[in-house]
């Protein structure tokens, strides 16, 4: 395998924009594929939260598939879940039997939808959880990491050399990285599909159309009710992982994964986490009140394309699931009106 030199990126949302400018500043080459590329700069950079700045000029921009894909030694998709598929196969005539394609996010069905549009043959990678904790400052042109992780997980599938790959995307991150032993231990994540879900269910399960007279923190503003909901759905999450077979451990526990021993500890441990201390809850102002914004993509990813995926297998494999179940159906409702 030779060393990775030129990237494409596939989505311009603030994941697309910090990588490209992490990227950038390593000396790889970055193509951007998005459907809005009149609205990018050639220049780029990106801000972390010690003022340390990433950027450069990027390569190509376009929405063209052809213009962009096939001089790429990697694809990488920070795209959401319900544009994976599509994606895939916008790029796959233009992809070459060397080409590396990855997801920045496999929770949302990537390798599901990979493996029913590519097969086995192109070599596959998707961290279990994101590498950064990316925002948009500026679309196009400003993007902020507010967090790195002191170690990122990765699944590879269909290629030969695969600890080759693992010290290339190491490189790529400037962070440690782990093989996992299954796409499934990348695939099914206790993160985003479990803490937003239960999360979102516990500040709007009495929701009825009357607004509120403030916005709260999502992560500042935690509290014991929502690490009990997340902590149950934990629990039936790993009954699935253990009839999967998946090795124990592979995904830890939320209160493990969060240095945590019961529900008070956890709520202290994640209103704690710099990182996320800005970050609002999703809602929408309309006059004086504050609504739940049921569009936000912690609605339109997290449900269909997170919490769907875990919920099925549930069914599946007839784990019993009865918190896992309530808060899916609750949010497929809302996402439904």
């Amino acid at each position: 395998m030779k060393d990775i030199e030129k990237i494409c990126i596939c989505g311009g949302g603030s994941l697309g924009l910090v990588c490209a400018g992490f990227f950038l500043s390593k000396g790889i080459e970055v193509n951007l594929l998005t459907d809005h590329p009149s609205d990018w700069e050639q220049e780029i950079s990106v801000i972390d939260l010690e003022g340390r700045k990433y950027g450069g000029l990027l390569n190509k921009i376009s929405s063209s598939p052809q213009a962009v894909i096939s001089d790429s030694d990697l694809v990488l998709l920070t795209v959401p879940g319900f544009l994976i598929k599509k994606k895939l196969l916008e790029i796959k005539p233009f992809l070459n039997h060397q080409s590396i394609i990855g997801s920045i996010v496999s929770s949302t069905g990537f390798f599901f939808e990979a493996h029913e549009v590519l097969g086995k043959e192109f070599t596959l990678f998707g961290f279990q959880r994101v590498p950064f904790i990316a925002r948009t400052r500026e679309y196009g042109k400003i993007g902020d990491l507010l967090g790195y992780k002191p170690c990122i997980y990765v699944a590879i599938e269909n290629c030969d050399t695969p600890e080759k790959l693992r010290i290339q995307i190491e490189r790529l991150f400037s962070t440690k990285v782990n093989r996992l032993n299954s796409y499934f231990e990348a695939s099914l994540t206790n993160s985003n599909p479990i803490l937003h879900t239960g999360r979102l269910y516990i500040l709007w399960k009495d929701y009825t159309e009357k607004g509120y007279k403030t916005c709260p923190k999502f992560y500042a503003d935690w509290d014991d009710k929502s690490s009990e909901c997340i902590i149950k759905m934990d629990e039936e999450f790993q009954k699935l992982l253990k009839k999967l077979g998946i090795k124990a451990g592979s995904i830890p526990t939320l209160l493990n994964y969060y240095e945590s021993t019961d529900a008070k500890s956890l709520t202290k441990k994640i209103q704690s986490i710099p990182a996320f201390k800005s970050i609002p809850a999703p809602m929408k102002k309309i006059q004086d009140e504050w609504h739940p914004d049921f569009q936000s993509r912690y609605f339109t990813e997290d449900f269909p394309f997170g919490l769907h995926f875990i919920y099925k297998l549930c069914k599946v494999n007839n784990i019993s699931s009865p918190t896992i179940n309530k808060i899916y159906e609750w949010g497929i409702k809302k996402l439904e009106r």
